[in-house]
């Protein structure tokens, strides 16, 4: 590794990584391209799901290869008169006859108190989507004109796939821009320097495109394909913890230039001193991304898939390419704070070092005191509500859910979601005698039929995915259970809602443990102990519960308002704050390592607070915040999860980071570490205090160790 150090750092090789990385860049993009993805988040349910077995016998009936545009016209106030009904039954035998797939719209529907009308508009399906944004646009025009006091609304199946591409359209570059934007900003307030800030930028922001084409190419090679959603939190990902990777490498390059005279052999020190951490880090993300790819929804597949990749190449870059572009410059990099070799120690003066001070010496008041805030936060968790539907999805309604809300309250309330039932032919009428007699059901009809098979159209009285919804599924499913053979199968919108949910059931009950067992193994190889681990784990957990309780109340308040959380969100943000947030943990535990080989646990972890208190502090601000730039994104599920993490992470890095696992080593002392014995016996007594107040100078780098192994060539002055 020593090797690999020198050439990622030597005057005489350390520019040929930053030429391969050119190179690499220049490649990949002129060979994939760089493009984004503005398509729709989709299903993604197995094919053993029930609904997707009703989808696949429906492409055996004669309207398969068809879909439909719901138009609702609503009067602004009273009845639609005569004249106005007129009018849109005329439009109905007009132009929209002349874009319906076979030249005929049935005439319209009218609500009870005739103040909404529906037409129902048959088409061919188009798969191009500007094509089928301007018949859209087309269909819009038509149905609006010469129409007074009427709102009109394009809904239904091509409603709803034209306005969430135009949701979507330009979403990568809007995240995109404003994760730079806030990076950049950080950066600067980080290190106030003028100049210093663009160089991790830059080998970030070149890291997350590369990424992008990366994950899209594997992604592909394995029959996957990414959506608007996954890309987007790809990129934020790469972002926040390529940044943070970045962080940590510089603050350590930073004390090592104190050290050395050399700008490069301290480089090679700052690699030596933090590449296990964020090796370890950005490996703990990887793996536990990996574990959904056993998941059932295809959705939670792709993003395990991508964001693995793109943590990978982050990691990569903090680890190869920025190392080789620091030390291209001197140490006017850092103006106007430079740090000079041979300048007092500032970790010894650090407020983090004082902090935990004062946490050692009350651990067992400090650490009770910051699982009772916890708890606090957590309280939210009684009253958690999960499971939005599609109308609840966006945080501006489009116009395509506005006409399915108001065709809603005024035809019965499934009428915008009925149930589709597939049965044996032979049992078509026993089947909708059935279902038409259950509660919950306002009507079923034997629809389209092949030779062996009938499709029953069943309107329901819930209103979309809602629980009464899904009850009635669930009642409709167990009825045709004793209809004939059983083999009667129940379909739609809202059937696929209920799949969708029990999948993600199974899948958290699956991913989430393995996400527990996976860290906890990668930490017990990193710190060659099993106690330290458990309680990293125990923090990071609790710290994930009070993050969901906390933002409960959050969505609750009128400044959201959210009525539900998703069903995938819980999952997606364990995945990234256990994953992410138990990172500061290991920027903290192993550098205490590293100085309780000379301190003892308890000097350690104080000058280890001390030492990363700033940069950790720092990179979970950061992080939050990047997190938080999901909101830019039209989806409430991308909202919630940019949320909670983000205020997981500040709850990591302010409170369970600073001071509840600081507390924890406190209480365990050498009991932390175990079953590795420390090779300091651990003790308060002057000599650790001598040894804590003198500085790295002394405790890293005595007389006779790696200062006296630097050669002549070290020794002159850095450029």
């Amino acid at each position: 590794m020593s090797a690999l150090r020198r050439f990622l750092t030597s005057a005489k090789t350390s520019w040929i990584m930053l030429v391969l990385a050119a190179l690499a860049a220049a490649v990949l993009f002129g060979v994939a391209g760089s493009e984004g993805s503005e398509t729709a988040p989709s299903v993604g349910l197995p094919d053993s799901a029930e609904s997707v077995q009703v989808d696949q016998l429906r492409e055996n009936f004669p309207s398969a290869d068809s879909t439909s545009a719901l138009l609702v016209f609503a009067s602004d106030s009273g009845e639609l008169d005569d004249e106005t009904l007129a009018l849109i039954d005329a439009k109905a035998f007009g132009e929209l006859a002349d874009v319906s797939r076979d030249g005929f719209v049935p005439p319209a529907q009218v609500s009870e108190d005739g103040t909404v009308a529906l037409l129902v508009v048959p088409l061919e399906p188009e798969p191009d989507v500007a094509a089928q944004t301007e018949r859209a646009q087309q269909i819009r025009d038509a149905a609006a004109a010469d129409l007074d006091g009427v709102r009109v609304y394009l809904t239904g199946a091509e409603g709803f796939e034209v306005d969430i591409a135009a949701v979507f359209a330009g979403a990568d570059f809007t995240l995109l821009l404003t994760t730079v934007i806030v990076v950049a900003v950080l950066l600067l307030v980080t290190y106030r320097s003028p100049w210093l800030w663009l160089v991790p930028l830059v080998v970030i922001g070149l890291a997350d495109s590369l990424a992008g084409i990366v994950a899209r190419q594997v992604a592909s090679a394995v029959g996957v394909q990414l959506d608007a959603s996954i890309t987007g939190i790809l990129s934020v990902l790469v972002f926040g913890a390529g940044t943070n990777y970045a962080l940590l490498l510089i603050a350590r390059y930073r004390d090592e230039l104190r050290l050395y005279e050399s700008r490069r052999i301290a480089m090679q020190e700052a690699l030596r001193g933090a590449g296990p951490a964020i090796i370890a880090s950005g490996s703990t993300v990887a793996l536990a991304l990996l574990t959904l790819l056993l998941a059932e929804l295809a959705g939670n597949r792709a993003l395990g898939l991508a964001c693995a990749v793109g943590i990978v190449v982050a990691m990569i870059f903090a680890l190869f390419v920025l190392p080789a572009a620091l030390v291209l410059f001197g140490r006017g990099l850092f103006w106007p704070y430079i740090p000079r070799y041979g300048s007092a120690d500032a970790i010894s003066r650090s407020v983090w070092g004082k902090l935990g001070r004062g946490v050692s010496r009350r651990p067992v008041v400090v650490a009770t005191a910051g699982f009772v805030v916890l708890g606090a936060m957590a309280s939210g968790l009684f009253f958690v509500q999960t499971g939005l539907s599609q109308n609840d999805r966006f945080l501006q309604k489009p116009e395509a859910v506005q006409g399915q809300e108001v065709l809603a309250e005024a035809f019965s309330a499934g009428t915008t979601s009925p149930a589709v039932v597939i049965v044996p032919l032979d049992d078509a009428d026993e089947a909708a005698s059935a279902l038409a007699d259950l509660d919950g059901v306002d009507a079923a009809t034997v629809g389209e039929t092949t030779d062996d098979l009938a499709q029953i159209n069943v309107t329901l009285d819930a209103g979309a995915e809602t629980e009464a919804a899904f009850a009635t599924v669930e009642s409709m499913r167990a009825a045709l259970d004793d209809v004939g053979g059983g083999e009667g199968l129940v379909g739609g919108l809202d059937a696929q809602a209920l799949d969708v949910s029990n999948a993600q059931a199974r899948d958290q009950a699956l991913i989430i443990p393995l996400i527990l067992v996976l860290v906890f193994i990668v930490l017990v190889v990193l710190l060659r102990a099993i106690v330290a681990p458990l309680l990293l784990l125990l923090a990071v957990v609790a710290s994930f519960f009070s993050a969901i309780g906390l933002s409960w109340w959050i969505f609750q308040s009128p400044l959201f308002g959210f009525p539900a959380i998703d069903t995938n969100v819980l999952l997606f943000s364990f995945l990234f704050l256990v994953a992410l947030g138990v990172d500061y943990s290991i920027f903290l535990v192993t550098r205490a390592k590293e100085e309780s080989e000379h301190l003892g646990i308890t000097e350690g972890m104080i000058r280890a607070l001390a030492a990363t208190g700033a940069v950790i502090t720092s990179a979970g601000i950061l992080l939050a915040a990047v997190f938080a730039v999901l909101g830019v994104l039209p989806l409430i599920t991308l909202t919630q999860i940019g949320t909670i993490v983000c205020i997981g992470v500040l709850i990591d890095t302010l409170l369970v980071r600073t001071v509840v696992v600081p507390a924890l080593a406190f209480i365990t002392k050498d009991t932390f570490w175990w079953p590795r014995t420390p090779t300091v016996p651990d003790a308060d007594g002057p000599a650790h205090v001598a040894s804590a107040s003198a500085g790295r100078s002394d405790d890293r780098a005595p007389s006779g160790t790696r200062r006296a192994r630097r050669t002549e060539a070290d020794r002159r002055p850095s450029l």
